[in-house]
């Protein structure tokens, strides 16, 4: 089948197919139907395939967008899941939870809707599941060089996936009984299905990568042992050291930090059993702090459980719904976005500072707040000043603080190794994505920040390259 080169004038933007509210609230299924391999098609006859592709530059992988919508739009799927495979580890994932930087760099978005990049993406790694594509190719030959990969997110995984492929042996150290980090327990199953990381990681598996789960480096297996029986180490744990609110009232009961309630209910769907105190939103008022992917997480799993009324309140002002002159094209804007939780039932309150929790018998019954406004000062930067007389209370039987994280633990392992740590906090690595110790390296929100997956996916594809360039001399892995 040819391709229509004038179908970005002809076909109008069709994107994501999702279950009606009513039916998806209901469960924890994913949310989203996926498209039929025909409307895909003529989806991805929407790309331009432009000379300087800015949706390649925008994609934190470097994804080949417009190379892979081609073989799309000519219905040559095979070469379309390898032109994509070449960039991306994660592919069902990023399909699932990206939130699409390379379609706000789309040319095509300068005055019309953007390519529909990401439910391309996800259709093609989908149909190659189906037709067997995605099979073991374990490497030809090994190096006898060992490499320990500490923490199984996007980042520790796709630096596994590639030192593997270089023919180094890989073992990947989780703290958690299973893999796949904040994936698997910090993303609801409503947007990815936890069955999407079983099936990568039974292919890896067979492909010679070790997973050695419920192994916490610093306790259970002691840093010097690390540094000793392996040639590299990779560090990927994440940031997880939470932010807090400390005001009055945090001691109260049914206060709750976005990951402890998240985790715990990733857990109760995948039927594990719960100790400790059961963190549940039926028949509760919840209030969600921060306005983030986070936050919203919390509010679909919140309705899910069924809550009675959710709000979500937010420091910062509302957004602008079309870029600022601020954020041209093609630069990732910040703008006033609604997720399909916010879709089931949210209110939402922007410019709100949390002054305290109010309690009864030990316990929260409501959140007293006031509003804010933002205006910059002689420097140019951003200063919040309360509004006066705004105070107002807000119903709450349940609170969960998602307003992010401070950077990783430093506790433990990375002080037992002694790397160094940057001004935020995170680990302080050279352009190699070397620590300061040497054959150490880092990637990932320990290194970056919290961030996105496909950052995260970035990250680790590169530290890759420089831990088999540092065993090997010189790597043949890309480095983008």
């Amino acid at each position: 089948m040819a391709k229509d080169v004038k179908g970005f004038l002809k076909i109008q933007r069709s994107g994501c197919i999702y279950r009606p509210i009513e039916e998806r609230i209901k469960d924890f299924e994913e949310v989203f139907v996926l498209r039929p391999d025909e409307k895909t098609v003529e989806q991805a006859m929407r790309c331009m395939d432009c000379g300087t592709p800015f949706c390649h530059w925008a994609c934190p992988v470097g994804n080949y967008i417009p190379e892979w919508n081609e073989s799309v739009a000519m219905e040559k799927w095979e070469r379309a899941y390898e032109l994509l495979s070449f960039t991306n580890n994660l592919p069902e994932v990023t399909g699932r939870v990206c939130p699409a930087l390379c379609e706000y760099g789309c040319v095509l978005g300068i005055n019309s809707d953007p390519v529909t990049v990401r439910e391309n993406e996800l259709s093609i790694v989908e149909r190659a599941f189906a037709s067997g594509l995605v099979k073991p190719r374990p490497p030809e030959k090994r190096t006898g060089k060992t490499v320990a990969v500490v923490g199984s997110g996007p980042a520790g995984l796709a630096c596994a996936d590639q030192l593997n492929k270089a023919g180094h042996k890989v073992v990947v150290f989780e703290r958690d009984d299973c893999i796949g980090g904040l994936m698997r327990y910090g993303i609801p199953d409503f947007k990815l299905k936890k069955s999407i990381l079983d099936r990568r990681i039974e292919i890896w598996k067979r492909e010679g990568i070790e997973f050695q789960t419920n192994v916490w480096i610093g306790r259970d297996y002691p840093t010097e042992r690390l540094l000793k029986e392996f040639d590299a180490v990779c560090l990927a744990g994440g940031a997880r050291n939470p932010r807090d609110l400390s005001i009055p009232g945090r001691d109260l009961k049914g206060i709750h930090l976005a990951l402890e309630y998240l985790t715990q209910s990733n857990r109760r769907v995948a039927g594990d059993e719960i100790e400790g105190e059961l963190i549940d939103a039926r028949d509760k008022v919840v209030v969600v702090i921060g306005g983030g992917d986070t936050g919203a997480d919390c509010v679909g799993t919140a309705n899910r459980q069924g809550a009675v009324k959710v709000y979500q309140i937010e420091v910062l002002p509302q957004p602008p719904k079309e870029r600022p002159p601020d954020q041209p094209w093609p630069i990732y804007p910040r703008l006033f976005k609604t997720s399909t939780s916010h879709e089931e039932g949210c209110e939402r309150i922007w410019s709100v500072l949390t002054k305290e929790f109010i309690g009864r018998n030990g316990r929260v019954i409501g959140v007293r707040c006031v509003r804010v406004e933002w205006d910059k000062d002689e420097t140019g930067r951003w200063q919040m000043k309360e509004i006066p007389n705004s105070e107002f209370e807000l119903r709450a039987d349940l609170v969960l603080i998602a307003i992010g994280f401070l950077g990783p633990e430093h506790k433990g392992m990375l002080d037992e190794l002694g790397v160094g740590y940057d001004n935020r906090g995170n680990v302080k690595t050279d352009w190699r994505f070397m620590t300061s110790i040497k054959g150490v390296f880092s990637a990932g929100d320990m290194h970056r920040g919290q961030s996105l997956v496909v950052w995260a996916i970035s990250e680790g594809r590169k530290c890759a390259h420089f831990i088999d360039e540092y065993l090997m001399g010189k790597s043949y892995l890309p480095c983008f």
